[in-house]
C-alpha cells in the first residue's frame, strides 16, 4: 500500500440547510429556506451532516455530504464574464480551496480540521442542475459540468471546522487543477 498524500486546504464554507431550496421549475424561483453557513458541522457516519436536508435519508446515504472546489466557481465566473459568484448558491455542503476533487471518485479520503478527522467515501460527481443558470448566472449550468463537486458518504463521524484543513488522499492530486472541468471521454466499443 502506498503512503497517503496530504494536501493543505481551506474549508471556506459549511452549508447546512434543513430543507431543499431548488425544486420544481427554476423559472418559478427558489424557495426561501433556513440555511446556515456554519463555523462547524457535525458529521455522523453513514448519515451525513446533522441538521442538513440529506441527513439520514436512505436515498442519499451514498451522497449525504457534497464537496466543492471554490476554484471551480471562480473559473466559471471568469469564463462567463460574471463578477464574484456566491458558492453557497451551489448548495454544496463543504466548499474547499486547494482541492482537486475529480480524481477522488471511488476513493476514501480524510478531511482533517480543527483537531477532528472525518473519513468520506467519494461516490459520484455532484452534477449541476438547471437551477445554476437562475441563481448564479446564465450559462453556469453548462459551465459547471465536470466541476460541480463530488458526493460522499461519511464513513466516520466527527466535526468539520471552517478554516485551515488537510485533505488526505490515497491518490495524487494537483491542486492547480481544482477549477478545471473534467470531461469524461466516451468509451470505445470493441
Amino acid at each position: 500500500m502506498t503512503a497517503p498524500h496530504r494536501y493543505p486546504v481551506e474549508i471556506l464554507h459549511l452549508l447546512v440547510s434543513s430543507e431543499h431550496a431548488y425544486f420544481g421549475r427554476p423559472r418559478d424561483g427558489a424557495v426561501a429556506v433556513p440555511t446556515t453557513d456554519a463555523d462547524r458541522a457535525e458529521v455522523v457516519a453513514g448519515k451525513g451532516i446533522v441538521g442538513d436536508r440529506f441527513f439520514g435519508k436512505a436515498a442519499h446515504m451514498d451522497a449525504a455530504v457534497t464537496l466543492f472546489a471554490a476554484e471551480a466557481l471562480e473559473a466559471v465566473a471568469a469564463e462567463l464574464g460574471a463578477g464574484a459568484l456566491d458558492p453557497l448558491l451551489t448548495r454544496r455542503n463543504v466548499v474547499l480551496r486547494g482541492a482537486e476533487l475529480a480524481p477522488l471518485l471511488g476513493e476514501e479520503v480524510v478531511l482533517e480540521s480543527g483537531g477532528s478527522a472525518v473519513r468520506l467515501r467519494v461516490g459520484r460527481p455532484a452534477n449541476p442542475c438547471a437551477w445554476m443558470d437562475r441563481v448564479l448566472v446564465p450559462g453556469a449550468h453548462a459551465a459547471l459540468r465536470g466541476r460541480g463537486g463530488v458526493r460522499c458518504m461519511p464513513v466516520t463521524g466527527g466535526t468539520l471546522h471552517r478554516g485551515p484543513a488537510a485533505l488526505v488522499s490515497p491518490v495524487p492530486l494537483d491542486p492547480s487543477r481544482a477549477g478545471q472541468a473534467v470531461r469524461r471521454l466516451p468509451s470505445r466499443l470493441p
